[in-house]
């Protein structure tokens, strides 16, 4: 039982910003096919939102791993 509480738990810890990652990639092709010459900030942005979103992922995952160790 404790195993299959911790694999839904690693799997819903990843899975949100898994999804926050997708949405952003296809909001960032969204606006470079409607205005390229903003792809540095485009760029910018999204990588904020991308190190943002791993570290959700990381933060959650050592709070599972010290909750279940």
């Amino acid at each position: 039982m404790r195993i299959l509480t911790l694999t839904i738990m690693l799997l819903l810890s990843t899975l949100g910003p898994s999804l926050v990652i997708a949405f952003i990639g296809y909001g960032a092709v969204k606006a470079l096919g409607r205005n390229p010459s903003a792809a540095s900030r485009i760029f910018m942005t999204m990588m904020f939102a991308f190190i943002f979103a791993e570290a959700i992922a990381i933060i959650a995952l050592l709070v599972i791993y010290n909750l279940f160790r």
